[in-house]
């Protein structure tokens, strides 16, 4: 039993490898972003409250994070070691984006 049918080009299904990340439309540092906004929402209390501001120079990321003031020790920590560790992980995305990222804790 022989399949005579003909495969026309047009009936192919082709996979398109561009997947629209062109230069300029790309947010540097959104790796980054989107981690530090994960795990500052986990930890704080009144996950409504926090604000992330965002600020771009030389290729380093800087993340501002405000929280309500009785999250503020929370997110901070015992010795700082949950600011730390906050730090450590979001650098490590920002490794994975190729940026440089700073975390800072506002008292407001």
């Amino acid at each position: 039993m022989t399949d005579d049918t003909a495969v026309d080009d047009d009936d192919v299904n082709t996979i398109d490898d561009d997947d629209g990340d062109e230069d300029g439309n790309r947010l540097d540092g959104g790796t980054p972003l989107a981690v530090v906004t994960y795990l500052v929402h986990a930890i704080a209390s009144e996950p409504e409250a926090v604000v992330i501001n965002t600020e771009e120079r030389n290729g380093t990321v800087r993340f501002r994070i405000h929280v309500a003031p009785d999250d503020m020790g929370r997110v901070i920590g015992r010795r700082g070691r949950v600011a730390q560790a906050i730090r450590t992980v979001v650098a490590a995305a920002g490794a994975r984006d190729g940026v440089q990222t700073n975390v800072d804790i506002v008292d407001d």
